[in-house]
Order: structure tokens, then C-alpha cells, then sequence
């Protein structure tokens, strides 16, 4: 949001962006946004990086290129693993009540370990 200074002596500024020459005031104060205008932009990116962590398909701001399904992978990788451990912990609890319930399996365990 430059201006450019048409003449100095009568103090008249050129506005690009309306296309306006007016008379330089010094009760009038203008702030150049300019150097904002990349932080904005900055924080664009990493508000929309934000929502996109919600969606496992889409790529990150700050990650290699064609990781776009990395995420998604991961997480599938990770509950197949975790499915298989509860699982495996679930059938072995189901296993150890039904020897211990029934008198006959709890016989041939005794047997099979070697005692009376």
C-alpha cells in the first residue's frame, strides 16, 4: 500500500490502488501493511495445514511430497496390529475360563503337564 509522491513542494501523493491524487496532510496518518500482508499469509497456510490433519487423505504443510496417504496408512497399520494383540488376549481369556470351568479339560491339562 505504497503512495508515490508526485510533487514535493505542493505535496501531492499519487494512491495506486484507488487511483487518487491527493494533498499530503500532516493530521493524517497512513500505516503501510505491506510487510503484514506475508505473516497474513503465513497464517493462512498454517490454519489450512490445521484443517487438513483432520483428514488423514491430504498432504501436510511441512511434510515430503507424495505423503499425501501417510497418515491413513499409519493409522491402518497401527489398528490391525492393536486389533490382532486384543484379539489374541481376548482369546486367550475365553481359553483359560473354559479349562478352568469344565472339570474333564482341567483333567487332561494335568495330564498333559505331568501330574497326578
Amino acid at each position: 500500500m505504497g503512495v508515490v509522491r508526485v510533487s514535493t513542494e505542493l505535496g501531492l501523493l499519487f494512491e495506486p490502488l484507488k487511483g487518487v491524487i491527493s494533498e499530503q496532510r500532516e493530521d493524517v496518518v497512513q500505516y503501510a501493511l505491506d510487510p503484514l500482508y506475508v505473516k497474513v499469509e503465513r497464517l493462512d497456510k498454517i490454519a489450512d495445514d490445521m484443517m487438513n490433519q483432520l483428514v488423514p487423505d491430504n498432504e501436510l504443510l511441512e511434510s515430503y511430497p507424495n505423503r499425501a496417504k501417510a497418515s491413513y496408512i499409519g493409522g491402518l497399520y497401527t489398528n490391525i496390529w492393536m486389533g490382532f494383540i486384543i484379539g489374541l488376549v481376548f482369546s486367550f481369556v475365553i481359553l483359560v475360563s473354559l479349562v478352568f470351568t469344565n472339570q474333564a479339560a482341567l483333567d487332561g491339562l494335568r495330564k498333559a503337564i505331568g501330574g497326578a
